[in-house]
């Protein structure tokens, strides 16, 4: 049994690693609650701490030349070695990590016995290190395993079986950040195996799961999109995914849609024009929450610098620059209101129609202070510099949005404006 002194005389590295209560944890006994549970817990308890103690072997095993360190990492090896003995002896991951702490403690006896100050020793001491950092590596490689095949059982058991909503955002969430680390074969495999794609497009999909564990589930399919494209985006372009994206129509799906057609490019435009999905983008404009109007411009914008020229006439058939014009005027006016009474300054003149919607601005502050400045040649300027355009189509659909901008506006000064933003950019003032 290693006492708490032994921890105190331990190299830094082990005493951050592996505490006494973390000692004590691995010692938990029976009591109430799932039994499967709680041996699962015992054992990721185990492995937390077997992973920490292997992380600063591979890391600092150069450190571990005298024998006070080695004793002490011995002793701590040995504690863990005998609760892995009953513990993993179920499992082929858990039982090749036993065998991996057998060869670790193993490797540290000799280096124990080997202390002496000539070049033989000194070179056995570099050889023995390297073979210590190899092990604690392939402890933590088989721990990545166990883990990563843990935590998508869990997912797959939570999103399928419970019914509660933390405990499936909680499961996603941690999903989404795990995917986040970069492409893993094994992980994928993983994945693959237990369906947890399907079981993400029915949840996005199933109008009785609650909204924001639905755009949790958006999320993760754009994280794993992100993760491995060649192997999920014929997944997304084959089922229901960007309908029920533009469908839910908030803020995150939008988001989500967005990042996609980032990732995805022209094989996922073409599929949301085939499949009439623009004009439902375009109507989030005149959506009440300006959080949502936000997104879809951004989606547009992404929209206009991928899209091929079908996809910007079927943007423009649905009255896009019309829309755009609008709410650069609404934003105009929200820049004249007076922050302390509320009302428009008296030398403004505001411009616009009697039938302009005012959109709430409370949120204005985490959108930008002026979202929809210059969206007009913001758009134009997605279409110059995009890739789904030749040259030629690109100054017919340029002289179309300055023919568009000129029915819809409400002065001489506003086209002027506009079309010089759109033929040289926007002005310092914007």
């Amino acid at each position: 049994m290693v006492t708490n002194q032994s921890y105190k005389t331990s190299s830094p590295a082990l005493t951050n690693s592996l505490t006494p209560d973390q000692l004590t944890e691995l010692q938990i006994s029976a009591c109430m609650g799932d039994p499967q549970k709680q041996e699962t817990q015992r054992i990721l308890t185990l492995i937390e701490s077997l992973k920490e103690v292997s992380k600063n072997l591979e890391n600092n095993s150069i450190l571990f030349t005298n024998r006070i360190d080695s004793t002490t990492a011995i002793e701590v090896l040995s504690e863990l070695q005998t609760k892995a003995s009953t513990i993993f002896s179920t499992d082929p991951i858990l039982y090749e990590l036993y065998r991996l702490i057998c060869d670790l403690k193993n490797l540290l006896l000799e280096l124990e016995n080997c202390q002496g100050y000539g070049l033989k020793s000194f070179l056995r001491r570099q050889t023995i290190n390297y073979k210590v950092s190899q092990v604690a590596y392939a402890i933590e490689t088989k721990i990545q395993a166990y883990t990563d095949r843990t935590r998508i059982e869990d997912l797959v058991k939570t999103l399928v079986e419970l019914d509660n909503e933390d405990e499936k955002l909680k499961a996603l969430i941690e999903f989404e950040k795990r995917l986040s680390r970069g492409f893993d074969l094994d992980f994928q495999e993983l994945i693959l195996k237990r369906r947890v794609f399907t079981i993400l497009e029915f949840i996005l999909c199933e109008s009785i799961c609650a909204k924001r564990v639905k755009e949790q589930a958006a999320v993760a399919i754009g994280a794993l999109v992100k993760f491995n494209r060649n192997v999920f985006v014929g997944l997304v372009l084959m089922g229901p995914i960007i309908g029920a994206l533009t469908s839910m129509a908030s803020r995150c799906s939008i988001e989500v849609l967005s990042s996609l057609i980032r990732l995805i490019r022209t094989p996922l435009v073409d599929e949301i024009e085939a499949n009439g999905h623009i004009p439902r983008i375009i109507s989030l404009l005149c959506s009440e929450d300006l959080a949502i109007q936000v997104a879809a411009l951004d989606c547009i914008l992404e929209l206009a610098f991928i899209g091929r020229k079908e996809v910007i006439e079927a943007m423009l058939r649905e009255d896009l620059i019309e829309k755009l014009m609008e709410m650069q005027r609404m934003e105009l006016q929200s820049n004249l209101i007076e922050p302390e009474t509320g009302q428009y300054d008296n030398d403004t003149v505001s411009v616009g129609t009697s039938s302009q919607r005012k959109v709430e601005i409370k949120n204005k502050g985490e959108m930008g202070d002026f979202p929809f400045a210059s969206c007009v040649s913001r758009f134009a300027i997605q279409l110059e510099v995009g890739e789904g355009l030749i040259p030629k189509e690109r100054r017919e659909l340029k002289l179309e949005i300055l023919r568009l901008v000129r029915v819809a506006s409400v002065s001489d000064a506003e086209v002027a404006t506009i079309s010089a933003e759109i033929l040289w950019g926007s002005s310092p003032w914007n």
